[in-house]
């Protein structure tokens, strides 16, 4: 049973290696976990890396222990038994062994097949209150729980409630995802107005024998200018919320040196909007002349297009270069570039896709893909 939790595990890209396995082992050898209960935390607490594997794991405890499905001639009938829960008022908790889950099951079944009517109190058949390990509402510290609010929160049941669905790196994001992934693109540098450093000056004062010696250096700024470009309109539509959620984290984090933030339909042409609303724009070559060495540069768009609209137009029967070239020179200028596909990835085989994704670094819009970007942004020295 143990094993197949580890096989389990590993089937949903938990990397549990043999060193964290055996310290689980040993825990359960110490009677760290004494219950399905008590497994449950301690595998999570030593098995588990990042919060953000809660819910795979919770999958996969799942796989493995999952309870009874009862047989439907039993359902109607027990949830009549089990609507009035009683208390499980006081008493000592009662353990009882069963030599596996499997072993469990098969009492249940048994004990089912042989009950004529309700119980409540007792220890033997299912019920409420008492002491039998099945039902809900009583002393039991090992069984399946059946209905009830469940105060002793049995570990299958809270691990398939999957109540940690929204911390996976494979979802979409918040505005405080943004924000912390956004926030690993922030690099420091004393290029401020020169103030006294405390510490400094307490080390110097110390060192020269009690004579004060002030320390006076610059603030340490935020080095990185960021800019955000957003394809907006047409098959961008469904994701118009998302992209907001970008804007708003990134315009909120106030700890860039530079924000700014540009708008683009499918991809550069001519021009770039400030608003499309108010026609505030600028000439895209000037906002190409304006990036510098800090500058990171995410894109945000599905990069899917009509393939004329990449390779042979210049926009709206503009002269001038093609929305490939454009990108080019933005590439060229500006190589901490990374851009952001709200579609998933199975959508990405298109040859305005795979075009734009070979000039600039392509990552999904997810929890993951972000922090990736981020750190590919990183890559690349000021």
């Amino acid at each position: 049973m143990l094993l197949n939790l580890l096989y389990n595990l590993r089937n949903q890209g938990l990397k549990v290696g043999s060193g964290e396995w055996l310290a689980f082992l040993t825990g359960l050898e110490r009677g760290l976990a004494d219950s399905l209960d008590g497994m449950y935390w301690l595998a999570r607490a030593v098995l588990v890396h990042t919060e953000a594997h809660y819910d795979s794991f919770d999958v996969a405890f799942t796989a493995t222990f999952e309870g009874v499905v009862l047989p439907e001639k039993f359902k109607d009938e027990l949830a009549a038994w089990l609507a009035e829960a009683k208390a499980a008022g006081d008493g000592p908790r009662v353990h009882h062994d069963f030599e596996s889950l499997e072993a469990m099951r098969k009492e249940l079944e048994k004990r089912l097949r042989e009950q004529k009517e309700r119980h409540d109190g007792g220890g033997h058949w299912v019920g409420t209150g008492g002491t039998s390990p099945f039902g809900n509402s009583g002393r039991a510290d090992n069984g399946i729980r059946i209905g009830g609010e469940g105060g002793g929160r049995g570990a299958v049941q809270v691990a398939g409630e999957r109540r940690w669905q929204g911390y996976r790196t494979d979802l979409k994001l918040d505005v405080r995802d943004f924000k912390v992934a956004l926030s690993m693109l922030r690099r420091f540098g004393r290029e401020g107005q020169e103030k006294v450093d405390l510490d400094g000056t307490i080390d110097k004062t110390a060192k020269n024998a009690g004579e004060i010696e002030l320390d006076i250096r610059r603030e340490r700024i935020n080095r990185v200018r960021l800019s955000l470009m957003m394809d907006t309109g047409g098959s961008m539509e469904p994701n118009a919320q998302l992209v907001s959620r970008l804007f708003t984290a990134a315009k909120e984090l106030k700890t860039f040196k530079t924000f700014e933030a540009w708008h683009f339909h499918n991809c550069p042409y001519q021009w770039m909007y400030k608003d499309y609303r108010t026609f505030d724009r600028k000439h895209t070559a000037e906002v190409i002349e304006s990036f510098t060495p800090q500058h990171r540069v995410v894109w945000v768009g599905d990069a899917s297009m009509a393939p004329w609209e990449l390779f042979q137009g210049a926009g709206w029967g503009e002269p001038g270069p093609t929305g490939l070239q454009w990108l080019q020179r933005f590439a060229q200028r500006c190589p901490a570039s990374v851009w952001l596909n709200p579609d998933p990835e199975r959508y990405w085989d298109h040859p305005t896709v795979r075009a734009i994704g070979a000039l600039i670094p392509m990552f999904p819009l997810t929890v993951d893909g972000l922090r990736r970007a981020m750190q590919k942004l990183r890559t690349t020295s000021i």
